[in-house]
């Protein structure tokens, strides 16, 4: 009987929450129309199916290390918007998926630009830049990848690209969304 009643009150304050965060979404939603609307607030985020994903520079440099720029191109014939870090994973050549960790910030080629909305119009584009270590093939602990699999940010799908790599562990390093980051090679 005690069980009965504690799960109840864990119950009743999950629903008191639920409202509080319900009424501050409301009140939140309100305060956006009066102050008037962003372009970012009035653009729905851009979804798998609007996005061509390319890849741009490919990055060298010592101690094993590699990568690459990725591209998400809108192709949706209207404005959307980006917010945030692709998801990405690995695939072998049966297109099944492999152990991987992806890691967001700053990586060997580039500082991390920061979570920042991306308004995209049509034809308009964002990067992020790739990067993962790469000992000797065959090495413990490598992963041979044949495709990455790019999810853009709040999305379930993804886009898939050929990547024939060697990644150390499956440990990928990722930047922000921009519209364009430095990279140093």
């Amino acid at each position: 009987m005690n069980e009965h009643r504690s799960t109840g009150r864990v119950y009743g304050r999950t629903a008191l929450a639920v409202a509080a965060v319900v009424g501050l979404g409301i009140v939140g939603v309100g305060t956006a129309s009066a102050a008037g609307p962003s372009s970012a607030q009035a653009a729905p985020t851009c979804s798998a199916s609007a996005l061509k994903a390319t890849f741009g520079k490919q990055l060298g440099g010592g101690m094993n290390h590699q990568g690459v720029v990725i591209r998400l191109r809108n192709l949706s014939g209207r404005t959307c918007a980006l917010r945030g870090y692709p998801g990405l994973g690995l695939e072998n050549s049966a297109h099944r998926a492999l152990t991987t960790h992806t890691h967001w910030g700053d990586t060997w080629y580039a500082k991390d630009p920061g979570k920042k909305t991306l308004v995209l119009q049509d034809g308009q584009s964002a990067e992020a830049v790739v990067a993962w270590t790469h000992a000797n093939t065959g090495t413990s602990g490598a992963v041979h990848a044949s495709y990455l699999e790019i999810t853009p940010p709040a999305s379930k799908q993804h886009k898939t690209l050929a990547f024939p790599e060697w990644v150390d562990h499956g440990d990928l390093s990722v930047t922000a969304l921009a519209r364009h980051i430095d990279v140093t090679d």
